[in-house]
């Protein structure tokens, strides 16, 4: 079901043109990453969507909804945490969410029981109590996504949420939104890659307020010339031979060496395109009795993927 879709969306700042004519959808159950590096639009865009900015031209429909012409029944679609996850440090976590809950239009019971299941779900339950000007980044993070979930939105928009935690608080933060993703449309800007293969089942690269690329993961590591590559570590004499017989291979495009101590070599065998090696490098090995301490298949290096396409040539014109 498609919950949100924008048309040709575009916005100026006096003489910027911030966003370009930004087209796409997103589905119920899909994560979308809207991935790309600092000043590319990807705040802006999240800001028209959520109605906080006026479009200078374009619209979005936003669970059916027109952002200019229906704007109040799409806000209520959403959940939204901006970038600087703005929370009342002076108040308590449980009397922070029942105001904004009583601010959604809830009242008596109806309160408690939605205050109850967005702590839940964001296990907060430990720090209920605790004024929020003393929390963890991580905890304050969770604070702000409980709020944008008290109203259970069927869409939700999050801006670098994981921006400023550690490794533990990204990885909560990111189980989080697999848990939630089946039911919801989630959208995540992000200038973080992990942040894609983490959580993501689709990106969006944007650049100069233009859509570069929308593809799965998959489909942009398989981009990378590291993708299908074999690494390998070889121990033992007669090393100089082994990157020979690899060279050989049919299927192969080339060899570098990584790394040789004269004991050990590290190498990197590159597939030519379209070809799957491992199994010829596998059988290579256990015919030439090579003495094989590590091997592994490369997925694919998404930092190079975003850097060749957002770094090509007319990106910036």
């Amino acid at each position: 079901m498609n919950m949100i879709e924008t048309k040709k969306l575009r916005k100026v700042f006096g003489p910027i043109e911030a966003v370009k004519g930004v087209s796409f959808r997103v589905d119920k159950g899909e994560v979308l990453g809207f991935l790309g590096p600092n000043g590319a639009g990807k705040s802006t865009v999240m800001r028209m969507l959520t109605c906080f900015l006026t479009p200078t031209s374009g619209t979005a429909l936003v669970g059916g909804h027109d952002i200019l012409t229906d704007s109040l029944a799409a806000r209520r679609m959403i959940g939204y945490v901006p970038e600087s996850n703005p929370v009342y440090g002076d108040m308590s976590v449980v009397s922070f969410l029942r105001f904004i809950a009583e601010m959604r239009g809830f009242r008596g019971a109806e309160i408690e029981r939605r205050v109850a299941s967005a702590m839940d779900t964001c296990w907060l339950d430990s720090v209920r109590s605790q004024i929020i000007e003393t929390l963890s980044k991580g905890f304050k993070r969770r604070v702000g996504l409980a709020q944008a979930l008290l109203h259970d939105p069927e869409i939700l928009i999050l801006d670098e949420p994981t921006d400023g935690l550690d490794p533990n608080q990204k990885h909560e933060v990111r189980t989080l939104i697999r848990r939630m993703a089946p039911d919801k449309a989630i959208v995540i800007s992000t200038h973080v890659l992990e942040e894609v293969e983490a959580a993501c089942t689709r990106a969006i690269i944007i650049a100069d307020g233009r859509i570069l690329e929308d593809k799965t993961p998959a489909q942009l590591l398989a981009r990378s010339r590291h993708h299908g590559a074999v690494r390998l570590t070889v121990a033992g004499g007669g090393l100089a031979g082994v990157e020979r017989a690899l060279t050989e291979l049919r299927n192969v495009s080339h060899v570098e060496t990584v790394d040789s101590t004269g004991v050990t070599a590290h190498l990197a065998v590159f597939p030519k395109p379209g070809n799957v090696i491992s199994r010829d490098v596998i059988a290579l090995a256990f015919e030439k009795k090579w003495k094989i301490q590590d091997i592994h298949v490369e997925t694919g290096d998404l930092n190079e993927v975003f850097r060749d396409i957002t770094t090509k040539e007319g990106v910036h014109s």
